[in-house]
């Protein structure tokens, strides 16, 4: 699998000269496995993705959203692929009890909020209730479950080749305990990341500012960083960056990292930025 980062940052779309090398779009990510195409989440940078495959689409595209909220969904309206008629996207995200995700989609996707009605978009849009567990696409084998987040909200993980990534962008792992004195049983999302090869997880905050957004679910870089230690991953990538974090915040931020991953024998944590390709 080949992975190209088309947006990682969190809350809001953050453009401007001091987001240049992180980027300032919101989460997306593609994912590439022959002929097969993969896209993480649709948030603002779905957008410079369908630009960039125009005239060379494939057909059929499979979206795959860890929740609604609207930094992980507003790039659909955008999304180039949608407004062929001979294309299709499919579309899988977290289940709900209470309404269908075509419906909760609809509710963006619709005046006032956008100009076109989901139903009038010439795209042939295919809506899926991801299931909890292990299934497949075009072969490329996926997990995927509930993560600590308000709302419903899943995180995946792809395998191909004995190699996987693991991608929880939107995680509080625990509340009210210490991360790493807790039973694996006990911390979210911890089956989803167990010895990944990659794991793309939520960094959003410094360590002084976690302490006044607790149940945001969101995690600080060194909560981030002990959630990957116990999950024994080959390399974290720190991912869901604060909208206020200029570069040069963010360098501190990756400095840390590497500085509380010291001593585990496995590769330094990076951030992400935008136009960050990953091989698994």
């Amino acid at each position: 699998m080949q992975l190209r980062i088309w947006g990682c940052r969190g809350s809001l779309a953050a453009p401007g000269p001091e987001t240049v090398r992180y980027g300032g779009n919101t989460s997306c990510i593609e994912v590439r496995s022959g002929d097969t195409l993969l896209v993480l989440d649709a948030g603002t940078g779905i957008r410079a993705l369908g630009n960039a495959l125009e005239g060379n689409s494939p057909r059929v595209i499979h979206l795959l959203l860890t929740h609604l909220h609207l930094d992980h969904v507003e790039g659909l309206g955008f999304f180039r692929h949608i407004w062929n008629p001979e294309n299709e996207l499919h579309v899988w995200g977290p289940p709900s009890p209470v309404r269908r995700l075509q419906e909760r989609i609809a509710r963006y996707l619709s005046p006032p909020l956008f100009p076109v009605h989901l139903t009038d978009i010439p795209g042939q849009l295919v809506f899926h209730d991801a299931p909890e567990g292990e299934w497949e696409i075009d072969g490329i084998r996926i997990s995927s479950g509930p993560v600590s987040h308000p709302g419903p909200t899943i995180g995946y993980r792809l395998w191909e080749n004995g190699r996987s990534v693991a991608y929880i962008p939107d995680h509080e792992p625990v509340l009210g305990a210490e991360l790493d004195e807790l039973p694996v049983d006990w911390i979210s999302g911890h089956e989803l990341a167990e010895r990944a090869s990659v794991l793309l997880h939520d960094g959003q905050y410094t360590e002084d500012e976690y302490p006044d957004k607790v149940g945001w679910g969101h995690s600080s870089v060194a909560q981030a960083v002990t959630f990957a230690r116990r999950a024994e991953v080959e390399q974290l990538i720190v991912f869901h960056h604060d909208p206020l974090h200029g570069d040069e915040q963010l360098d501190g931020l990756c400095g840390r990292a590497a500085e509380l991953w010291n001593g585990t024998g496995a590769a330094a944590p990076t951030l992400a930025f935008e136009g960050m390709e990953i091989e698994i």
